[in-house]
């Protein structure tokens, strides 16, 4: 039986790198799958569970944080964020760069998309870097590594995928990206700061010292995406909302500082509307596709079997993890972030936990990997979108080579927290 999960699981890797939609993919393996072993009668089963899928109340944060996302972008308030930040963090070495991660890290915790997040403060930012004169190594580098923070630093629309999929709290899961996330935008920055300070005085800052009053003027601007983020997290670890309403919240609030911008209109909200329907429709049927695929798996026993076959080996969980890195980092490459989360964490999530792992725990590092499939060729999605709005026309392997120092903090960061896994599991546990 494991042997024909590995056909099963190669197949629908197989399926999506030739071009076949996602969730096409896994409905073809779920359903194959069942019926050669269940027969035609597992096509009944299936009816519930895409019903269950449904009405889950919790999904419904899904298209809501989208949303969400999509009213921030298109208000204008990226703009001014940038602007605000390059006041405060363009004089240090590196300059503007500190500026986009320090953006970046700021539109995470609005819009819970790493693509979203690259492409917004890439359009913003990529402009003034190319005028200024800075390396576009460096800039798209940092750009696309900053924009892999919209996943991991709340609200994230793929910890609820995770959550969905394992039947844990969105909420502090939500909780649990806020330190890591804040951390790893501080490496970045740190990584930024001493490679330029290594690199001389012709690397150091070249921006104008902003006269501190104009400074604190600019710090209005960074208010709305406080607000919302205070709004949205504050709900959830004080217990006032469940993950569904606190997006909603979100979008009532987002709505109303888009309103006192004076750019709330017909126009942007059909245009939020359709944008949020189109990725919520697809995220939506990928997690039913998903759950069929699950279904398949749980009734055939191979997750159970595969479990104690690992448990077997006498692989302890740290060794696991450690296994885990590798093969997420292979997967990475040649996956996408969703295809990666639903496909593995039906296999991967009952070895874990068999093992000990903390489930929140790993749903963190499950983000984390899925963050470095956004900047490793050749399908790092984030690499692509950057390059895509770059003002020259250079090759794309500026924003790959760029990256790399990111993808190596990145790692690392991740054998920190195994290390010590209480940088992920100390807030939530003071819910």
């Amino acid at each position: 039986m494991i042997a024909a999960t590995i056909v099963a699981f190669v197949l629908m890797i197989g399926m999506m790198l030739i071009g076949i939609p996602i969730a096409a993919s896994m409905f073809i393996v779920g359903v194959g799958g069942g019926v050669l072993a269940f027969g035609w009668p597992f096509i009944n089963s299936m009816a519930s569970v895409i019903w269950g899928v449904g009405n889950e109340n919790l999904l419904t944060a899904i298209p809501l944080f989208v949303l969400l996302g999509e009213l921030l972008l298109r208000s204008g308030i990226a703009d001014k964020m940038y602007v605000a930040l390059s006041a405060w963090l363009a004089r240090l070495p590196g300059g503007l760069l500190h500026t986009n991660i320090g953006c970046c890290a700021l539109f995470a915790a609005t819009s819970g998309s790493s693509v979203a997040t690259a492409a917004t403060i890439g359009t913003v930012a990529l402009p003034s870097l190319h005028a200024r004169g800075y390396s576009m190594r460096d800039a798209l580098g940092s750009l696309a590594a900053g924009g892999t923070l919209g996943i991991l630093i709340p609200p994230s629309v793929n910890m609820i995928v995770y959550g969905s999929l394992t039947n844990n709290s969105i909420g502090k899961l939500f909780i649990a990206g806020i330190i890591p996330g804040i951390l790893l935008t501080l490496s970045f920055m740190a990584y930024i700061y001493v490679s330029h300070v290594m690199r001389g005085a012709g690397h150091m800052s070249r921006e104008a010292k902003v006269p501190l009053a104009e400074r604190m003027r600019l710090l209005v601007n960074l208010v709305p995406p406080v607000i919302v983020f205070g709004v949205v997290m504050g709900s959830l670890y004080f217990g006032i909302a469940t993950t569904t309403e606190s997006a909603a919240l979100g979008v009532v609030t987002a709505l109303a500082l888009t309103l006192h911008a004076g750019r709330l209109s017909f126009e942007l909200l059909k245009n939020c509307f359709q944008q949020a329907a189109r990725i919520s429709g697809m995220i939506l049927l990928i997690i039913a596709a998903a759950f069929i695929l699950n279904l398949t798996i749980s009734l055939t026993g191979v997750a159970d079997q595969l479990t104690r076959w690992v448990t077997s080996l006498g692989m302890s969980a740290t060794a696991m993890i450690f296994a885990l890195i590798v093969f997420y980092l292979i997967l990475g490459m040649f996956m996408d972030v969703l295809s990666m989360q639903v496909a593995t964490i039906p296999l991967t999530y009952p070895i874990v936990t068999a093992l000990g792992v903390d489930p929140i725990w790993f749903g963190i590092f499950i983000v984390l990997m899925c963050e470095l499939g956004l900047i490793t060729p050749p399908v790092g999605m984030n690499l692509f979108v950057v390059h895509g709005i770059r003002p020259d026309k250079g090759g794309i392997e500026d924003a790959v080579w760029g990256a790399l120092p990111y993808a190596v903090i990145m790692i690392g960061f991740t054998v920190l927290l195994i290390f010590a896994p209480k940088i992920v599991t100390w807030l939530p546990q003071r819910m």
